[in-house]
């Protein structure tokens, strides 16, 4: 039987979602209440030649994104360019800077350098990275998670201890090295899922051999050609895009979404997958029919916000690489801050982003395009005054780093991005910026379900529910929930 289904959201997920349903046959449209497709991942072009990426810019885990491609008998080279960085991006300490090469025997000898005997132990890192990896994003992610008996086979079960599902982050990488330039280093992947190393479960380390041993790339013209590439994939399987179209409600009668009302015009539906923020999502519909109350997502630890300045520079900046992480301050500090108590960070930790130090065409010629990013909590007081405190703090910090000299005269393009403004162009909960952290107790069927248990044909994708927060993980997630609705 051939489905009508509305796609509510064009992220990474909804994409994935939207490709995959309309492969299974069904007829879909992708609802966008922004201008552009992307979701979170957006781009925007200003007036005087700046190309800026709204969001991800990490390029990792490059097989589990190809996978995508492969099912569409694809590859990413027939839509964009992946080159390498080298180095992968560079640490700033308050006595030294860190650069990670790309080449491994190169991160060997790195590593060998600063602690005696810590290439072994990197090799010893990365094989059992690399077996968490394997398993993890190959079996562990792609489960529905309606129920633990999902991973009850043969391999997930002999897996399971050497998953160290119930051992912390903060702890493992400790067993291996005792430098705290190392540890840093090894520890700054998992921020990325919204939780300090302490609340992280260690099959975690995943992350560095998804980033670290397989590489970081930079798509050439930026990350929103991946937006563009799976949009196009999807347009070839016959789905149909609605921009500017805001989903205002979700109407159920009798346990079953009938339809969605679009700007105020009702179009009836047969399935409905949401990639909105989950809790947005269950605010279309009525109460009884919810998944979960709010104070579920009072109790839910969120990854954190973010403060984002996107910066135009008339002149080129030096001693800049494509990544460097500002990691001058204690890292424990910062996250105990953001998460436990809630507050703007004394000592902050940031991150700069300069494409055009790899891609010529994301600035003016002799100019630079830069983001600069630092976490914050989710929830807490955003206003234009604090905005600009952080921003002149990560600039002086950025002066010292590159040996330049009033940088602000150079800027030409200055744009501010924070907690209203996800709240604004996402509906996010609390302004979050990368949806629930990947704590143990909020793992796999611990997780937000992606099917509603009170309407049947009502589901969930994206960063709020299974597998997590992340680029590859929500373009698993789009998959899982159309072969769920699909079904």
């Amino acid at each position: 039987m051939i489905k009508k289904i509305a796609i509510i959201g064009s992220g990474f997920s909804g994409l994935s979602a939207a490709a995959y349903s309309s492969k299974n046959g069904h007829e879909v449209h992708v609802f966008e209440k922004n201008s552009s497709l992307g979701g979170r991942a957006r781009q925007f072009k200003t007036d005087n030649g700046y190309v800026f990426d709204m969001g991800p810019s990490w390029y990792w885990m490059p097989d589990i994104i190809e996978d995508f491609f492969k099912d569409f008998n694809k590859k990413t080279s027939d839509y964009y360019e992946l080159i390498p960085l080298n180095p992968q991006f560079e640490m700033v300490f308050s006595d030294g800077n860190m650069a990670l090469p790309q080449d491994y025997s190169e991160m060997r000898n790195l590593f060998e350098s600063v602690e005696k005997g810590a290439a072994k132990k990197l090799d010893e890192f990365m094989h059992d990275a690399q077996y968490k990896y394997e398993v993890g994003m190959k079996d562990f992610v792609t489960k529905p998670c309606h129920s633990w008996f999902e991973f009850v086979s043969p391999k997930i079960a002999k897996s399971a201890l050497k998953l160290d599902l119930l051992s912390n982050f903060h702890r493992f990488v400790r067993k291996y090295f005792s430098d705290p330039k190392l540890i840093m280093l090894m520890e700054f992947p998992v921020i990325f899922l919204g939780a300090a190393p302490k609340d992280i479960p260690a099959l975690y380390s995943l992350m560095n051999y998804g980033g670290y041993k397989l590489g970081t790339w930079y798509p050439n013209g930026g990350f929103y050609k991946v937006i563009e590439a799976m949009s196009e994939i999807a347009k070839e399987q016959g789905v149909q895009f609605h921009l500017n179209s805001n989903v205002d409600e979700i109407k159920i009668i009798k346990g079953k979404a009938n339809s969605i009302v679009v700007n105020g015009t009702e179009i009836e539906f047969d399935t409905i997958i949401a990639s909105s923020d989950y809790h947005h999502t269950e605010n279309l519909i009525q109460k009884e029919y919810k998944n979960y109350s709010e104070e579920y997502w009072e109790k839910k630890t969120f990854a954190p916000s973010c403060l984002i300045y996107y910066l135009g520079f008339k002149e080129k900046i030096p001693n800049l690489k494509h990544h460097t992480l500002f990691f001058e301050n204690d890292l424990d500090l910062h996250t105990s801050e953001i998460y436990e108590h809630k507050k703007w960070p004394t000592k902050p930790l940031f991150y700069a982003c300069c494409p055009s130090k790899t891609d010529e065409n994301v600035a003016p010629e002799n100019c630079e395009n830069i983001f600069l990013l630092m976490p914050v909590a989710t929830g807490i007081e955003d206003n234009e005054e604090t905005r600009e405190k952080y921003f002149l703090e990560m600039i002086q910090r950025l002066e010292k780093h590159t040996k330049s000299s009033d940088l602000l005269s150079k800027i030409e393009y200055k744009k501010s991005y924070c907690i209203n403004d996800f709240k604004k162009d996402y509906n996010a909960y609390e302004g979050n910026a990368y949806g629930l952290a990947n704590t143990l107790n909020q793992t796999a069927v611990l997780k937000p379900s992606l099917r509603n248990k009170k309407v049947k044909n009502l589901f969930y994708t994206g960063q709020l529910t299974v597998p997590g927060p992340g680029v590859p993980p929500s373009i698993i997630s789009g998959k899982i929930a159309a072969n769920e609705a699909t079904k």
